[in-house]
């Protein structure tokens, strides 16, 4: 049995592990306020908040309702936006949003307050730029967004003074949350102890990715549920090699403090991946696992050297090397019974430097056209270690083996750079399609490949003798 909290009700249910959050929130619930927009995971109108108990204290995400399987609601508290109503009155989120008039047809005005409420749980560096972050997934066709940011701005004014030591009594008495708020830790310490097995044949993590492409097929799967299982979930250092089991989130990564300090602009890397909705359910795994020929954090991982363990249903395990894991357009060196269990990476030190580029048809929420990621290091003799990567211009992630080979022991200079872009073009294989022709695809190769050693070194090269 599935056990969750919705809202302020205990909730039990046998219904089709496969079901979505989504579908049993409308229709087993009715609760309409929870809207079913793309089922793709891009509109927001479905965003939902979910609460974990962790270290006897809930934290919040915000989540797509559309792709979230339904037991990974289990031990959590779910909020709709009928969860955070006042008994009397509007919320701040609410109030905010109708005194900026942030509404018109109010299909998507449910994810906007979720999201919104979900801000004032989860910040502890409260600007508005942090708030209109958090509303990142929530698209609206009418208002223009404007007056939305001017309501997100309303609301964290409201929100500046927020005692970070008693939030959550700060909140309720300051009218952003409702009272009930206060008793879940509680009500959610109870359902926690009774699990809730998954051991099918087909796996399944964040649901980001497979709910999408097989929703329907899906209802008749045998599905093993990854995400909460406690032996697939953390980061741990050892030296300067991070590993992550799969069920590691964008944000995960996102916020992890090691990561922050030892890479400059890991953050708004990160930024560029999906939206904040989505980050917070979507799993490194399953972003290697899906095989895309552009998927960001593969085209990271590529260039940090990043290694694979492989584990079968006897726990039986093996190691990859990711850049050996692609075979061919979505064929990886895999067997049917094995999941990605662990993902290792060299965090860059020592002097080595990190940096991720992409270009898209939208700078945020959107898929590459081409995106590409590079670690170097260098010394006064030269380039003494170099890892490319670069998606979107053939059928599979790639690591551009002869280009890094070329660049070390190289000098670090204009021509270096020019004659490693003309063997960067032998390796690529793009074709034309939906977001670019092959020679625009092979023109942000080249530009992008020059921009990572603009952004890097700065003082040795400029634009104009590259590009």
């Amino acid at each position: 049995m599935i056990q969750f909290l919705l809202n302020q009700r205990l909730i039990t249910t046998d219904k089709p592990a496969s079901t979505t959050l989504l579908d049993f929130i409308r229709y087993d619930e009715n609760l309409r306020g929870t809207k079913i927009g793309c089922r793709e995971g891009d509109c927001g109108a479905c965003t939902v908040l979910i609460g974990s108990l962790k270290e006897g204290k809930m934290e919040y995400i915000s989540a797509t309702s559309c792709l979230t399987p339904l037991p990974n609601a289990h031990g959590k508290h779910i909020v709709t936006v009928e969860g955070t109503n006042l008994p009397d009155k509007l919320n701040q989120a609410q109030q905010a949003m109708v005194d900026c008039s942030g509404t018109q047809c109010g299909f998507c005005t449910p994810g906007f307050i979720n999201s919104m409420s979900g801000y004032a749980l989860t910040c502890s560096d409260v600007t508005v730029e942090n708030a209109i972050s958090a509303i990142d997934g929530n698209i609206c066709r009418c208002t223009g967004y404007k007056s939305i940011e001017r309501a997100a701005a309303k609301f964290t004014e409201k929100l500046e003074k927020k005692d970070q030591q008693n939030s959550l009594n700060w909140l309720v008495a300051n009218e952003f949350i409702p009272e009930y708020f206060l008793e879940v830790s509680k009500k959610i310490e109870a359902i926690q102890s009774k699990n809730y097995n998954t051991n099918g044949q087909v796996p399944i993590g964040g649901g980001t990715d497979l709910y999408v492409q097989k929703h329907d097929e899906l209802h008749d799967m045998d599905l093993d549920y990854l995400f909460d299982k406690k032996e697939l979930n953390g980061i741990t250092f050892n030296g300067n090699i991070c590993t992550l089991k799969s069920s590691a989130t964008v944000t995960d990564l996102m916020e992890n403090e090691t990561l922050l300090n030892a890479i400059p602009n890991w953050y708004n890397y990160l930024k560029l991946l999906s939206s904040t909705p989505i980050r917070n359910i979507a799993t490194i795994a399953g972003n290697i696992a899906n095989g895309s020929p552009i998927g960001d954090f593969t085209i990271i991982l590529l260039a940090m050297k990043a290694q694979l363990k492989l584990s079968n249903k006897e726990n039986v395990s093996r190691k990859v090397k990711l850049k050996d894991f692609y075979l061919g357009y979505k064929t990886l060196d895999k067997k049917a019974d094995e999941i990605i269990t662990e993902i290792t990476f060299e965090v860059p030190n020592n002097g080595t430097q990190f940096n991720f580029e992409k270009v898209c048809k939208r700078q945020y929420l959107d898929i590459a056209s081409v995106n590409t990621a590079i670690t170097v290091a260098v010394n006064e003799n030269g380039i003494t270690d170099v890892q490319v990567s670069i998606g979107g211009v053939g059928p599979i992630p790639k690591y551009l083996d002869k280009t890094s080979q070329f660049l070390v022991g190289k000098e670090l200079n204009t021509t270096t750079l020019k004659e490693a872009e003309a063997i960067l073009q032998t390796e690529l294989s793009p074709i034309s399609d939906a977001r670019g022709t092959e020679a625009y695809k092979r023109l942000l190769a080249r530009q992008l490949f020059f921009a990572h050693f603009i952004t890097l070194f700065p003082e040795t090269f400029k634009m104009d003798d590259l590009v």
